[in-house]
């Protein structure tokens, strides 16, 4: 196997590669929940062009005895479905690595395992089930449940009707056997023992959590426009809107997306927008108008590399300022930024609390890498799962802007209540009437600033990995949460340890605290400016000593970031 920097994990990377359309997807999808049901832990990640057909896509899918949730370089099976994917893979194949395919058709000088797929798959009835031939090869190396993944196949293939059903576990079987007599031939050098737990284990990925913690979260309003990778979440509530009462509309420009949504909340139900960088850019002006207007609202936004269109299916962390500071003039917001599945759920889930709570629209920033990635996880968090409800009835004295010293005004709906539910986009008076006035626009700005205060009581903590007498802080946030923690664990260092911070903005009370107890602190992002970094110093005045930018599109590596968080800890 490729060289690891500690020998303990034991697991085994997987990578498919070929062309959009030759259904890499697929056997994405059925291996993983094959392997997972087989009592394997797994974790899937995709890298893939913006085109319909062509290029050079792969999937990584990792199995292993514990769990493995990051994104790793190193490839120890390749199973390419074309000569391309080997060209395009080149810089991660080693001498350790076994490539699976027909050498024929790959028509390559790798060392290469050949494998007829094809001719196996023309006695299962075609070459189209050369696919699954692969995923019955690649479970008969892993020594998966061969029952499980006929049933599975049954299962996926259903609705298909019986012969092709019949065929597709026929080609499976095929395919199981010739990567058992591989295997028993002493051809595979790994051993990968079952955890029977994990079989009953949830398989998700990023963005079924973020849906799943807005369907907990009490969402019975979602608008949009498509733009990946945010138009997942659409997707997933608009297939289970009339299952959980969610009015899912597609509107005809974000615009006309973030409008719904403020109008939506404004009658009294739970709302939120997703969207990409590209589409929040012309939400912003509704931004500011919840905001002023001091209208609930959840913003879900999935970055992706710009600028302009950029690289749009790939992935970056570099919206952090665009979330920041998005809208004009000043009103608060709160930022969360989830590394983990189970943090996507509850984080999701209390954004919409946190809206209503303090009136004020909360963003949940993800990106592709965490989007489209499948974590296998035993809970998302279930017993977290609770609604708060701060809507009043209203009567004649209602007055939605009534100064309160924490700064929160009675929230009333209209219809709910005799009274009158006024909101303006202008400055406005208690009664919600506009005005000018010198003092009104001072108490207002007063009221709708100080629930920062309150907001920053109500933090969500960074979590710390590691012992706590560290002398190297590695710090991170979003999406690298598992990439960051793994990259700690490989260096076996007992005086280094990571920080992830799940709530970016406002940042949380003891952040100076912990950042000044560290001799060298070195700030992990993807995006060229550090935009994290910067908020730190900004707002606690703390200069991290060292950065690691990484901005080419692509998930940072856990083996390859140990290396160089390594490199700055001997230096220092």
């Amino acid at each position: 196997m490729a060289d690891r920097m500690d020998e303990r994990v034991r697991d085994v990377t997987i990578v498919v590669g070929g062309e959009a359309g030759q259904g890499i997807q697929t056997i994405e999808f059925i291996l993983t929940r094959v392997l997972k049901r087989s009592g394997y832990h797994v974790f899937a990640t995709k890298e893939y062009m913006s085109r319909i057909r062509g290029g050079s896509n792969s999937t990584l899918i990792r199995v292993g005895s514990q769990r493995v949730p990051a994104n790793v370089d190193r490839i120890d099976l390749l199973v390419p479905l074309d000569s391309g994917a080997l060209t395009h893979l080149a810089g991660r194949i080693s001498k350790d690595t076994l490539i699976i395919g027909e050498k024929k058709a790959l028509k390559t000088e790798h060392n290469c395992v050949d494998i007829p797929f094809a001719a196996m798959a023309e006695e299962a009835g075609g070459k189209i089930y050369a696919n699954t031939v692969a995923i019955g090869f690649l479970c008969g190396i892993l020594e998966a449940d061969l029952a499980i993944l006929e049933n599975y196949l049954k299962e996926y293939f259903g609705r298909k009707g019986k012969e092709i059903v019949a065929r597709n576990v026929q080609a499976a079987g095929t395919g199981y056997r010739a990567g058992g007599e591989m295997r028993s031939a002493g051809r595979v050098a790994f051993s990968i023992d079952r955890d029977p737990s994990v079989a009953g284990n949830l398989l998700v990925s990023g963005a079924e959590a973020v849906s799943l913690g807005a369907i907990s979260g009490g969402c019975r309003f979602i608008s949009s426009y498509p733009m990946s990778p945010g138009t997942a979440i659409l997707t997933y509530l608009s297939r289970h809107s009339e299952k959980f009462g969610i009015v899912a509309e597609q509107a005809e420009d974000e615009i006309a997306a973030v409008n719904m949504a403020v109008g939506a909340s404004y009658a009294g139900a739970r709302a939120m927008v997703t969207t990409s960088g590209g589409g929040f850019a012309l939400m912003e002006e509704g931004v500011s108008l919840a905001g002023i207007t001091e209208t609930p609202l959840v913003i879900h936004l999935g970055q992706r590399p710009g600028p302009a269109t950029g690289m749009a299916t790939r992935t970056e962390q570099a919206d952090l300022d665009l979330a920041l500071y998005a809208g004009h003039g000043e009103f608060p917001r709160i930022i969360y930024a989830p590394g983990r599945t189970e943090d996507a759920f509850v984080l999701t889930h209390r954004a919409f609390n946190m809206a209503d709570r303090y009136q004020v629209p909360v963003f949940v920033l993800t990106d592709q890498y965490f989007l489209d990635s499948y974590y296998s996880t035993s809970s998302l968090g279930d017993d977290a799962v609770f609604n708060e409800d701060h809507v009043i009835e209203t009567d004649e004295s209602y007055m939605r802007y009534r100064l309160t010293e924490d700064g929160i005004s009675p929230r009333g709906v209209p219809g709910f209540g005799t009274g009158l539910v006024a909101v303006d986009s202008h400055e406005h008076t208690e009664e919600g009437h506009i005005t000018e006035e010198i003092g009104v626009r001072n108490a207002m700005m007063d009221k709708r600033m100080g629930k920062i205060r309150a907001i920053l009581a109500d933090s969500v903590p960074p979590v710390l990995t590691g012992p706590e007498d560290y002398r190297v802080l590695v710090v991170g946030w979003g999406s690298n949460f598992h990439i960051i923690a793994e990259a700690v664990q490989l260096l076996r260092k007992d005086d280094i340890s990571c920080l992830h911070f799940s709530q970016v903005f406002p940042l949380p009370p003891d952040t100076a605290e912990l950042l000044d107890r560290a001799e060298v602190t070195v700030v992990v992002e993807n995006n060229f400016g550090g935009q994290f970094a910067r908020l730190l110093r900004a707002h606690t005045g703390f200069e991290a000593g060292h950065r690691i930018l990484q901005y080419d599109g692509r998930p940072f590596c856990s083996e390859l970031l140990a290396r160089k968080i390594l490199k700055i800890a001997r230096r220092n």
